[in-house]
């Protein structure tokens, strides 16, 4: 994939998966009978994905300037994303003394999935370079 070309296919390939990914999510906690929009399910999706997006943006912008350093400033995005799970969603999750599934999940599929496509499209940016 051309160095220019990468910005656009991380953008379209993470929003149609991202968007995918809470379509089954609601789909399955609707089955199990679970409220669909309780445990901040809509803000996890968000801020993991506006971080995620916000990060690779930081690289793709960088890759040349920072080439040395793209690694640094993808390991600080990570870190962010966990400053903001302790920050924003570990108080409202342990309000009640502990983390239910659904809570994890709300969290966690949505961070897990962002990182894979970070990594999957940081890598093919780095080896283009």
């Amino acid at each position: 994939m051309p160095k220019n070309k990468i910005l656009f296919p991380f953008l379209i390939t993470f929003f149609t998966i991202i968007v995918i990914t809470f379509g089954i999510h609601l789909f399955i906690l609707n089955q199990l009978n679970k409220s669909l929009f309780s445990n901040m399910i809509v803000e996890s999706y968000l801020v993991n994905s506006l971080l995620a997006i916000s990060i690779f943006i930081l690289l793709f912008f960088s890759r040349n300037k920072f080439k040395t350093q793209l690694g640094f400033f993808f390991l600080g995005g990570s870190m962010l994303k966990f400053l903001f799970f302790f920050i924003i969603f570990n108080p409202v999750y342990k309000a009640d003394g502990e983390i239910q599934a659904v809570e994890f999940a709300a969290f966690f599929i949505p961070y897990f999935l962002s990182l894979a496509l970070e990594t999957i499209f940081a890598a093919r940016m780095l080896n283009n370079l």
